[in-house]
């Protein structure tokens, strides 16, 4: 999407800062703006100010590596494929996918029937069943973020034993792997007041054999996902192995979820039509009130007291209450359930949340992906997984890698 002008909403978020700020600068004349039609908006060329958008002026034309050999992952946590499917485009072959939920793994099995997916609790897989991958290029995987208990003990590989952690690091240490990837929530970084993370690298590179690439978080937005989720990624090379890699250097600017929804340079077509969580008639009734864009704030009063209930009176932000998309905006990240209260997703215009099929075209699948389960797991699979766009540059970096 090749523009001269963003908006002060698009510029927060691929700065990563809040709108506020904005405001600030252009108060301060630090950003000059314009305002046709109300809108304010803000030349490209005010941008060259910040280093990290640089991108935007030095376009390099992106090359798609080749791989040289086959190169083969083991998937954990797989959900219900965002990672495998974006590592398949990028050219890498899923030798191996697990997970936990029932739904997901007949996701997998449903789209890509070749691939060796089992239904099965990590825990419950044994060593030797995880020596018959030895060969496999990468492991990868989005083990949840959990705290380690601390008391009396060096944290090192075994003491992180009863986590997903020790699971994955279990895993990688008997497949031996060239690169382990683990993603996560950008959470990660200060969890427990940053101790999960330092055991986490810890662990790889003392007891398990691998240097970690100082972990990045990658904003999806400038992967051509028109959607604002981030997600920490924390690359592991195997010692002595001479591999290099390097994060993906931004490729685009922001997608919107026009472009998700509509014909254009994301998707051929418009979106499928879909099922959806319902709206009670009187929720539908105050959703019509709230603009594009907008939220619980852009209410009457009246109408706020009557759907904040108590919260009304407890202060903050909670912008995520009526949440309404905005068709020139990156989504916001989605969530697990777009009706639920604090987390509402609500389609651009229509008194509605998103259809699982606007879900999937948000998340950067193809509309031939067909997820299993109910319309709540559905949701559930989707909101949980890693854009496929964005793991697709992640895996085009680690072909390079491997290419060495």
């Amino acid at each position: 999407m090749k523009q001269n002008y963003f908006t002060k909403e698009i510029v927060a978020d691929m700065l990563s800062t809040s709108k506020s700020t904005v405001n600030s600068w252009i108060r301060k004349d630090k950003l000059k703006s314009i305002k046709p039609n109300g809108k304010i908006l803000i030349h490209k060329n005010e941008l060259k100010q910040f280093d990290k958008l640089n991108f935007l002026f030095n376009k390099k034309k992106f090359i798609k590596p080749k791989p040289k050999r086959k190169y083969s992952v083991v998937e954990l946590f797989a959900g219900c494929g965002g990672l495998a499917l974006g590592f398949e485009k990028a050219g890498l072959n899923c030798l191996f996918a697990n997970d936990i939920d029932k739904d997901s793994c007949k996701t997998l099995k449903e789209n890509r029937p070749n691939w060796n997916i089992v239904n099965k609790d990590i825990n419950l897989i044994s060593d030797s069943e995880f020596k018959k991958l030895k060969g496999a290029n990468i492991v990868s995987g989005g083990f949840p973020c959990q705290a380690f208990s601390y008391a009396g003990k060096k944290m090192g590989f075994k003491d992180t034993r009863g986590t997903l952690f020790y699971e994955f690091a279990r895993a990688v240490k008997i497949i031996k792997p060239q690169i382990c990837i683990a993603e996560n929530v950008r959470g990660l970084i200060s969890h427990d007041n940053g101790k999960t993370l330092k055991t986490i690298i810890n662990v790889m590179e003392n007891d398990i054999g691998y240097d970690v690439i100082t972990p990045e978080i990658c904003q999806s937005i400038f992967y051509e996902v028109p959607q604002k989720r981030e997600r920490l990624f924390l690359i592991g090379i195997k010692k002595g192995s001479g591999l290099k890699f390097k994060y993906p250097d931004k490729i685009s600017e922001p997608y919107t979820v026009k472009d998700a929804l509509k014909k254009g340079k994301l998707y051929k077509t418009n979106v499928p039509e879909a099922e959806f969580q319902k709206y009670t008639k009187r929720k539908q009734q105050i959703m019509s009130k709230v603009p594009g864009g907008g939220n619980w704030r852009d209410l009457s009063e009246k109408l706020q007291k009557e759907y904040m209930g108590g919260s009304y009176y407890l202060g903050g932000g909670k912008t995520g209450i009526a949440r309404r998309l905005s068709w020139d905006e990156p989504s916001l990240t989605l969530t697990t359930a777009p009706a639920m209260k604090q987390t509402e997703r609500a389609h651009p215009e229509e008194n509605r949340p998103l259809t699982y099929r606007e879900y999937a075209r948000i998340q950067t699948f193809p509309d031939n992906w067909k997820f299993m389960g109910s319309l709540n797991s559905k949701y559930k699979q989707i909101g949980n997984a890693v854009p496929v766009n964005l793991a697709k540059y992640i895996g085009y970096e680690i072909i390079r890698a491997l290419n060495k």
